[in-house]
């Protein structure tokens, strides 16, 4: 029995901040002078880029007081055939990682918080039934508040499902929202101590999806049971440098239902 409590306490170590006295932050990258990764990952200049309802145009966002949408915020598996508004997707895009402002010094402020303002995240959008847009695979572009096109795709409902080890409700989602972590933007100021902050800052992400999405009558299930090479192949991803760590599918519900 104690045998198989060691592997237990080693890894409840991540959870500690223990590390930090450990690291020679002198010696991490962004001490050394080294410039700072890219605040968003680039894309094929050649793609096709979606523009989104800017935030403070949005026309038919009914909205929600903050006390009734955390009264109301549960996981929600039940979502109506009723496809998202582009409008639906731009709020919920910007409520997770809108920038607001023009980034300074090589941070953005964004809506969510993020230990040293590194946002180590991309958001990725299974798009499965989106008014006005094709079924495929699409990444957000935060600095410009954009969609562009990484892949078209009629058949990710299934592999979605397979991919989240026969969570059927993933595939009768109208948008599956996936974050993947680029740890070396958290790793460049933080060394070894990037990677608890990155797995807290996934929980501020998600948090605020949930909360927006009461706003439209949606609701979302956020979801850290996953293959990992099936869903980093799934974004074409190498696993190493950029992966999946988060995804939450977002649907159209019935009061009452969850």
């Amino acid at each position: 029995m104690e045998r198989q409590k060691e592997p237990l306490k080693q890894y409840r170590y991540f959870l500690k901040d223990s590390i930090r006295k450990l690291i020679d932050f002198p010696a991490t990258d962004q001490h050394r002078g080294v410039a700072a990764p890219p605040l968003e990952k680039p894309h094929d200049p050649d793609a096709l880029l979606v523009d989104l309802a800017k935030p403070g145009s949005w026309q038919r966002i009914p909205g929600i007081d903050l006390l009734s949408a955390i009264r109301r915020r549960r996981s929600r598996r039940n979502y109506t055939r009723e496809p998202l508004q582009q409008e639906e997707i731009s709020l919920l895009l910007w409520a997770t990682q809108g920038v607001r402002g023009k980034p300074v010094s090589g941070h953005a402020f964004r809506t969510v918080p993020s230990a040293g303002c590194r946002h180590a995240f991309e958001t990725y959008l299974v798009v499965l039934n989106v008014e006005g847009l094709e079924q495929g695979l699409y990444r957000y572009l935060p600095l410009s508040h954009r969609l562009v096109l990484e892949y078209p795709a009629a058949d990710l409902a299934g592999k979605i499902v397979e991919a989240t080890f026969g969570q059927s409700f993933t595939g009768r989602a109208a948008a599956v929202f996936t974050w993947t972590a680029i740890p070396y933007r958290m790793e460049w100021r933080y060394g070894l101590a990037a990677h608890k902050v990155i797995a807290i800052d996934a929980g501020h992400v998600c948090q605020n999806l949930y909360l927006a999405c009461e706003a439209i009558g949606a609701g979302t299930c956020a979801i850290a049971a996953y293959d990992q090479e099936e869903m980093d192949g799934l974004l074409r991803l190498d696993g190493e440098e950029e992966f999946v760590i988060y995804l939450a599918p977002v649907g159209k519900i019935k009061e009452g239902i969850s």
